[in-house]
């Protein structure tokens, strides 16, 4: 048994995320196997962790006003154990109130002294007794609706120029919500994915067809990584619209492809897959550790034809002749915004100037490995972020700059059906909101 309760637990993992800027789904992971935590309690420690992350500017916005001279005056672990506390309250309703404040409470009694015990159980309190503020006293529309929607200001404004008022909300909306689990099926074991599922259901997990990819299956049930199946290399967790990319590029076997941004490994394996392990592909990441998460993959699902190397994809040229690649993967680096479900502490660490500096090493990357590509090749471009300034004017500007390029009219056929509607001049923009999967962008281009 854990030596700490669920709400500890949460404390120190929000607390390691805003001090270090730790990334919340590899903490949570990482504190259940350390706390030995029961099933019950996994469920509402990353109900508490993703929520009061989810949430925290609303969650301030109304401890404002009952916390005296400020929230800038607490230590940092005082306001988060409100913070944690008001999520509980506002958003939870399987622990009754008093419990709350109780644990509060005693959390301050073992980490600080009578005086914060007595700050933090009057503010609960106060704040049971008098309710949620309004937001009526914010006055810059944008600001309310970013209050009201749980995100930063800025992005709140960018969404709205981008999307339109409707969509931004519903895209906010979907972002509080958790995701569901999706695995991707190893074609080279099976393409039949009802075979998959019953022998799943005999691990004691249940599993049904995905909503939006051919490769894809959804967890109902259960946990994954510890089935037989998965050790042996039968499925990839992956996204939906993430198993799209590989499916946008169409490899085929025998042919040599580059993935110029590959850790960590889940969009290379599929490629792999695709070929039915026949072929090359080069995969490319700039750290020595995440490379090894693409080999650790590719011992798994069995795959023998992918060579990692550590590198810098923008100095590519340096190692593989030009015109070398059937086909060439761009997953460039991005702000992320598409996955803030899953990583929800990314919106509160990217700040609207991160765009501008991604932007020019998006461009940078396309430039170095076009040269690479075989005439007639497959170049895709794709990205987990929903920013037109890191999507369609990366591409159109790369396209403006390189002549030997166009768009591939072919895309929208290898695109799923439900998809195929959002297919525009040979990208497509899913959106968070349109099937409740990662947002992502896609772009395929041919070379002349």
């Amino acid at each position: 048994m854990s030596k700490k309760n669920v709400r500890e637990v949460a404390l120190d993992i929000l607390l390691q995320i805003e001090k270090n800027q730790a990334y919340s789904n590899l903490l949570l992971n990482q504190s259940i196997k350390r706390e030995k935590l029961i099933e019950k309690d996994v469920g509402l420690l990353t109900e508490i962790v993703y929520g009061t992350i989810q949430r925290k500017n609303t969650l301030d916005y109304y401890l404002s006003s009952y916390v005296k001279g400020g929230l800038k005056k607490l230590d940092p672990w005082v306001l988060i154990l409100l913070r944690l506390s008001l999520y509980q309250m506002i958003y939870l309703d399987r622990v009754p109130e008093r419990a709350i404040v109780h644990e509060a409470v005693e959390i301050t009694k073992k980490k600080g002294h009578k005086g914060i015990s007595s700050m933090v159980n009057g503010t609960l309190r106060t704040f049971l007794r008098e309710g949620i503020p309004s937001l009526e006293k914010v006055e810059d529309p944008h600001e309310k609706l970013a209050l009201q929607w749980s995100h930063p200001t800025w992005l709140v404004k960018r969404w709205l120029d981008q999307f339109g008022s409707e969509q931004t909300k519903q895209i906010c909306e979907i972002n509080a919500v958790p995701p569901v689990v999706t695995a991707r099926i190893n074609q080279v074991q099976t393409d039949d994915i009802e075979k998959v599922i019953e022998m799943l259901g005999n691990e004691g997990v249940e599993a049904e067809r995905g909503d939006l990819s051919v490769d894809s299956i959804k967890i109902t049930r259960g946990t994954l990584p510890n089935t037989k199946l998965f050790k042996d290399g039968w499925l990839s967790i992956q996204d939906e619209s993430s198993m799209i990319v590989a499916r946008a590029l169409a490899p085929k076997a025998g042919m040599k492809v580059l993935d110029s941004c590959a850790a960590p490994g889940g969009k290379t394996t599929h490629i792999a897959e695709l070929m039915n392990n026949q072929g090359e592909i080069y995969a490319l990441d700039l750290h020595e550790h995440k490379v090894k998460l693409i080999d650790e993959q590719a011992n798994r699902l069995n795959l023998s034809i992918i060579k990692t190397r550590a590198t810098d994809s923008r100095k590519a040229g340096e190692i593989f002749e030009e015109e070398s690649f059937d086909c060439i993967l761009v997953d460039a680096p991005c702000t992320g915004l598409g996955v803030i479900r899953r990583k929800p502490d990314i919106k509160w660490q990217k700040q609207e100037a991160d765009i501008d500096r991604i932007t020019t090493i998006q461009h940078a990357i396309l430039n170095a490995v076009a040269p690479l590509l075989k005439k007639g090749g497959r170049l895709v471009y794709s990205t987990c972020t929903i920013d037109s300034m890191e999507n369609e004017q990366v591409v159109k500007e790369f396209l403006e700059t390189h002549q030997d390029f166009r768009f591939d009219g072919t895309l929208r056929e290898r695109l799923p059906e439900k998809a195929q509607a959002l297919y525009k001049d040979g990208m497509v923009q899913i959106l968070p909101s349109d099937f409740q999967t990662d947002g992502f962008f896609i772009s395929s281009m041919v070379k002349l």
